[in-house]
């Protein structure tokens, strides 16, 4: 055999044990994933709350309680994560937004949060229209791409 094929080779049983042992870990993270979402979902409650402010911010400067930056793991305390600090009832708390709806809470507006714990996984207006999401501009690739698919006759991907 010529040292090219055995390189090959080579290269390819190692493609697939990475492709095999990213299987197993993307099974093990998401029975993880399922079982915190069954907890969320055990511990969540409708909560009336003012939003005051909204923010991406990282853990350390988000004000939360110590004990969360504890169970933090270290390579995570510095990304950035939506904060919202709202007024429930007489207190003003700072809570951790699900990444999907931050761009849908409304500020300085009463809405009705599902909260879980100091986790917002969802919100609902209280008083007023619902604010208009703004879509964001698209990029000269992606207009493209839909052009094309528009006429070939597929529907635009979203």
């Amino acid at each position: 055999m010529s040292t090219v094929t055995i390189v090959l080779l080579v290269i390819l049983a190692v493609l697939i044990i990475a492709v095999v042992a990213l299987y197993f870990l993307g099974k093990k993270a998401q029975k993880k994933q399922a079982e915190q979402q069954e907890q969320i979902d055990a511990m969540k409650q409708t909560i009336s709350m003012l939003i005051i402010d909204k923010k991406r911010m990282k853990i350390k400067d988000a004000g939360l309680p110590q004990m969360v930056l504890d169970q933090t793991p270290k390579l995570l305390r510095n990304s950035k994560l939506p904060v919202v600090k709202a007024k429930v009832g007489p207190q003003i708390m700072t809570l951790i937004c699900e990444e999907r709806i931050f761009d849908a809470v409304p500020v300085k507006k009463e809405v009705k949060a599902v909260v879980s714990g100091i986790y917002i996984t969802d919100v609902k207006g209280l008083h007023g229209k619902a604010p208009v999401v703004e879509q964001k501009k698209k990029g000269k690739f992606k207009q493209l791409v839909e052009k094309a698919q528009e006429k070939a006759g597929a529907k635009p991907v979203k």
